[in-house]
């Protein structure tokens, strides 16, 4: 039997992983649980996810489903945050009989539920016409995330990365962390580019530790679970009650649609999509940077790089108009955020300058307002500057926003670089540390 289980968490406390690690504990009095857990970030975009928008599920053999389903119903609606508004659990069970009968569809619905906006009726009209057990508390928006999280069970071509996530001891929860950061970041020098997003060197920051009042003491990502076992080992902390290695979509860019034209492109989605660069970029109140592109067909829209993403605005602020370059990134109030970009050709820059004297070589000094040039050694004159070709600060190649940034879902370019490699004449590429 398939168990998943969504939105049980909350922006104070409690997490969706924490309390699947502790029913996959409990739950093996009823039976075998086997393989590894999974963990489904889904639309990123959405706006009444509570924190990380994840779903779990795992799979146990047991002759005893009825008890099974009895124990998660319970702990679900004894652990989750149900006083928080945003809170609306959602758990679904799939029988052994009933799995490869249900595959395909549930496929379908996983890849929409990263990708597309669903209503809680999708889910529920889902559920009644495949015959699925189901308990959907308050609104029952989480069965949005754990019908996803089963369609990815049932279908694991997808591609993974695994985060072992260690969780805090129950009377440490609300509390500040102790995690010793010199430890983490030791333990990112001998394990990185196989971890990522275990310290953000560029912005001196340990981003692997989070800050709000859910169990997780510390989350590594990378791409074995001997990998991020093994960076786990090398930090020092406060006592861990428990900990789970999950499969998890998160660094897949799973979440992207490929789109051809703005035209296309709508909000609450996320996209990968080839234009120009239409205006100068322009650093608004509150740092953010924003400039607006164009494609093909002559259509237009704001791109923008917030004050999040620290350093990588420096890269965005140097593009001029006419720059080609591929943007992937989410949308909301139509206005694309950016989340990496490959720049696949810059527009040569041109600036004017005082001309330069032809006897002496020298550059020849204004005379005077609407008078033109004059090369005060030589006599000799010029009526208009001249205008020179100059260097671009800037290469093409592909760039990221840093981790203290970086989505859940957005594959970091170490990974990139370790899936594809460099191709030739593909360009460069600038990982974010």
């Amino acid at each position: 039997m398939i168990i998943a289980i969504d939105d049980t968490d909350s922006r104070e406390g409690m997490c969706t992983t924490y309390l699947c690690a502790a029913l996959m504990d409990e739950l093996k009095e009823y039976g075998n649980v086997i393989g590894s857990p999974i963990l489904i970030r889904l639309n990123p975009t959405i706006p009444y996810k509570t924190r990380g928008n994840a779903s779990t599920a795992f799979e146990i053999k047991t002759e005893n489903p009825e008890k099974v389903m009895d124990h998660v119903i319970s702990r679900v609606e004894e652990l989750a945050e149900l006083q928080s508004e945003m809170t609306n659990p959602g758990i679904v069970f799939i029988p052994d009989n009933d799995q490869e009968r249900v595959k395909e569809e549930l496929r379908n619905f996983f890849l929409k539920a990263v990708r597309e906006v669903l209503e809680i009726e999708d889910a529920k009209n889902l559920i009644a016409e495949l015959g699925l057990p189901s308990k959907g508390l308050k609104n029952g928006r989480g069965l949005i995330g754990a019908l996803a999280a089963c369609g990815a069970m049932l279908n694991p071509g997808w591609d993974y990365t695994y985060e072992y996530l260690a969780y805090r001891e129950r009377n440490a929860w609300g509390t500040p962390r102790e995690v010793d950061e010199e430890s983490v970041r030791k333990a990112d020098l001998a394990t990185y580019p196989d971890t990522w997003d275990t310290v953000d060197c560029a912005n001196d920051l340990v981003v692997c530790v989070p800050h709000a009042g859910d169990p997780v003491l510390f989350g590594i990502r990378g791409n074995s679970v001997d990998v991020v076992t093994k960076t786990s080992q090398m930090i020092e902390s406060e006592p861990v009650e428990r900990y789970m290695v999950y499969r998890t979509d998160q660094g897949t860019d799973l979440h992207l649609i490929p789109a051809d034209r703005i035209a296309d492109i709508r909000d609450m989605h996320s996209y990968t999509i080839e234009v120009t660069v239409a205006t100068e970029p322009e650093t608004i109140r509150g740092g953010h940077t924003i400039f607006s592109i164009q494609d093909e067909h002559g259509d237009e829209m704001d791109c923008a790089a917030y004050e999040p993403t620290k350093n990588f605005r420096e890269v965005v602020r140097k593009f001029i108009p006419g720059d080609r370059v591929v943007f992937s990134g989410s949308v909301k109030n139509s206005t694309l955020n950016i989340e990496k970009m490959k720049i696949v050709s810059l527009e040569e820059q041109y600036e004017s300058v005082n001309p330069t004297c032809t006897d002496c070589g020298k550059r020849m000094k204004s005379a005077g307002k609407g008078q033109g040039y004059r090369c005060k050694k030589c006599g000799t004159s010029a009526d208009s500057a001249e205008i020179v070709k100059v260097g671009r600060d800037l290469e093409t190649g592909t760039y990221e926003v840093p981790p203290c940034a970086r989505r859940h879902l957005a594959m970091p370019l170490v990974r990139c670089q370790d899936k594809k490699k460099e191709k030739e004449g593909d360009g460069k590429i600038f990982p974010s540390r």
